[in-house]
């Protein structure tokens, strides 16, 4: 099979495996597992032949990347506001995980030395292994399900912020751990003062340096010239650490946090991600092919053992941690679930000691399938861990009981108030002006530091979940005289209207959203109106503009009001760049500029006729040939070689197109 064959192949299992898991709502990473086990019986004799080596490097290239991406989004803002949770439950579980690890595999050696033969360096490595949590599968998941404010999720994003940075030194360590037993303790002290230099040297200068280059090549306006800048930034510093005798990986990281100190972080972000995404989906499934399944049922009882184990194991450690730190029962658990299975760097962390020769290739197989199989369940447990924390946790039907009862206290003796779901900048604002009024509200809000700090000044505002049906009817939902949805999560706006209309459908419902692809999608979902920021703007851009040009103050409020009452119709409809590709479920209106063709038969006639072979299509502008603008009505003639600017759905755009142009 030829490179060009093997990449193929490689592209067509991504892409149906990508697809699988976006439409069962699953993290793409399980779909480049997954493809990756699948295509390996198919692949196996000449997909690790010389072709396999060459993709094997490539694949490295992706563990550059999210170590570049891992350091571009750490600052020492998100450490110090979250570093209860970091330099606490972090630190604590990643330290006692890999110190459980490596005594009881060694202890283990010792008890069985037939089954289990390992040193203290293989059991050290594969505790670092061990100890690391998927940051890619949980993130996403806990965005997905609007938890990333909740008690448990800010202490799971503290846990996995310290796992990406205890991966640098682990990064030093494992090859370190790879000499000789009579070189070893030469070998880490070396590693440590290299890395020590490196990082000292390239962190003390390296700011001043990076800020100064990128500003320099920023000036010369090209996107090109900065892309490459970017990509030679981070692979050299990545090939200088490499050659310091340390990881590419601990360079990439490096670069990442020495642009994050700059202006330039976002854009380098951007432009970073294709990159990133691409290659590290390569990444994974090289890891899945690396399986050899004969291996693995050769030693199953083995690989069941390696599954069950640790993730067991994690489960109760976390979860005991979390309970000693402070949190209630259920939330302690909820985040154990979270963080029991393995993650991409446990992968990054293993192929290296397997590189080192620290993991024998018979135990290397099973270590990694029961890895595989644990981020596998991830997605499966974490949505069922509610019904678990409920099942198990005694108390968590009355904490949850008691949240509700204080909710609904404050509302008892309401009538009429306005509920708000949500209580950030959006919803402090309508609090306010609703105070200025005089008409009560009762806001819900998942972060728990907002809501204490806002009850202490306050305000009408209570910690709840406004996607769950309890904490709406707490709020008293069924008085209300309006609801309003001020978060930008359409999935949670979404069940959050189902929940309202199911119990209280006399209810009004308002909806923020922020591109109007949403419209029609949440005005289904039962929504009485839905703000989309982007048309907001729009008209308050446009009012700015009337204004200063000389427009009278009173015309431009007349006409800002007549567009809100036609529900935007002008400004739903756009014309469409490469950016703008439709998805399946968007039904708004486009934009699309049609020239009226030389010797048209339609040629002189007016506006209303020559539109009349065309349904749900309508005029905005024209242009004549001459490029003056002139008002596109229905009595206006339209002659050959001008332009119509027209508005409608893209079907019959293009069949205006078809009459029109033709």
């Amino acid at each position: 099979m030829s490179s060009l064959d093997l990449t193929l192949l490689y592209l067509v299992a991504a892409v149906l495996g990508v697809a699988a898991c976006r439409w069962l709502r699953l993290p793409a990473i399980l779909g480049y597992l997954v493809v990756g086990v699948l295509i390996e019986p198919h692949t196996l004799g000449f997909a690790f032949g010389q072709d396999a080596e060459g993709i094997r490097h490539l694949a490295e290239y992706g563990v550059v990347f999210l170590m570049f991406v891992i350091g571009l989004e750490f600052n020492l803002g998100k450490l110090r506001a979250m570093r209860r949770h970091v330099f606490g439950l972090g630190l604590l579980q990643v330290v006692l995980t890999m110190l459980a690890v490596t005594f009881g595999s060694i202890g283990l050696a010792m008890l069985l030395p037939q089954h289990w033969q390992v040193s203290w360096q293989t059991s050290l490595a594969l505790a670092s292994a061990v100890a690391m949590s998927s940051t890619a599968i949980v993130a996403k998941l806990l965005a997905d399900r609007a938890e990333l404010e909740s008690e448990h999720g800010q202490r799971v994003m503290g846990v996995l912020l310290f796992q990406d940075l205890a991966v640098v030194p682990l990064l030093v360590l494992i090859p370190a751990l790879g000499a000789s037993p009579e070189q070893l303790a030469g070998e880490l002290l070396t590693a440590g003062l290299k890395a020590a230099i490196t990082v000292g040297l390239l962190l003390w200068g390296g700011q001043r340096v990076m800020r100064w280059w990128l500003t320099l090549v920023a000036r010369r306006k090209s996107e090109e010239l900065f892309m490459l800048n970017i990509l030679l930034v981070t692979l050299g510093l990545a090939w200088m650490t490499e050659h310091a005798g340390l990881s590419l990986a601990l360079g990439a990281f490096i670069a990442g946090v020495l642009i994050s100190e700059t202006e330039f972080r976002v854009q380098v972000e951007t432009d970073i991600r294709p990159f990133h995404d691409v290659l590290l989906g390569l990444f994974f499934i090289t890891i899945g092919m690396l399986l050899d399944w004969r291996l693995v049922l050769l030693q199953w009882p083995l690989v069941l053992m390696l599954v069950v184990g640790p993730v067991l194991f994690k489960l109760l450690l976390v979860a005991g941690l979390a309970r000693v730190l402070g949190a209630s029962a259920g939330t302690a658990l909820r985040t154990g679930l979270y963080l029991a299975q393995a993650g991409e760097f446990g992968f990054v962390l293993l192929t290296l000691a397997g590189r080192q020769g620290l993991v024998a290739p018979q135990l290397f197989n099973p270590v990694l399938a029961a890895m595989v199989l644990s981020m596998l369940a991830t997605p499966f447990i974490i949505m069922a861990s509610n019904r678990i924390v409920l099942r198990l946790v005694s108390s968590e039907w009355m904490q949850q009981s008691l949240q509700m009862t204080s909710i609904a206290r404050k509302t008892i003796n309401t009538a009429g108030h306005v509920v708000i779901c949500g209580y950030g900048r959006c919803g402090q604002n309508l609090a306010r002006l609703l105070e200025q009024e005089q008409i009560p509200y009762m806001a819900l809000d998942a972060d728990p530091d907002r809501v204490r700090e806002a009850s202490a000044a306050g305000d009408s505002v209570a910690y709840g979940d406004a996607a769950k049906p309890q904490s709406l009817m707490a709020a008293g939902l069924a008085r209300a005289s309006a609801l309003v949805i001020t978060y930008l999560d359409t999935a949670s706006a979404l069940k959050v209207l189902h929940h309202a209309h199911e119990h209280a459908p006399h209810v009004p419902v308002i909806v923020r959203t922020q591109h109007d692809r949403d419209l029609e999608k949440l005005r289904a979902a039962g929504a009485t109106e839905v703000v989309p920021e982007a048309l907001e703007g729009s008209l308050m851009l446009a009012s700015h503009a009337l204004a200063l040009v000389g427009v009278p103050v009173r015309r431009v409020l007349r006409v800002v009001q007549e567009q809100r009452e036609h529900r935007y119709n002008l400004l739903r409809g756009y014309l469409p760049d490469a950016d703008d590709a439709p998805t399946p479920d968007e039904a708004g209106e486009r934009m699309a500029s049609v020239t009226l063709a030389p010797g048209s038969a339609l040629a002189g006639k007016p506006l209303a006729e020559v539109l009349a072979g065309v349904s749900q299509v309508r005029a905005v502008s024209l242009r004549r040939r001459s490029g003056q603008s002139v008002a596109a009505t229905e009595d206006t003639a339209v002659l050959a070689g001008d332009t119509l600017l027209l508005s409608g759905h893209e079907e019959a755009l293009a069949a205006a197109r078809l009459v029109l142009e033709g």
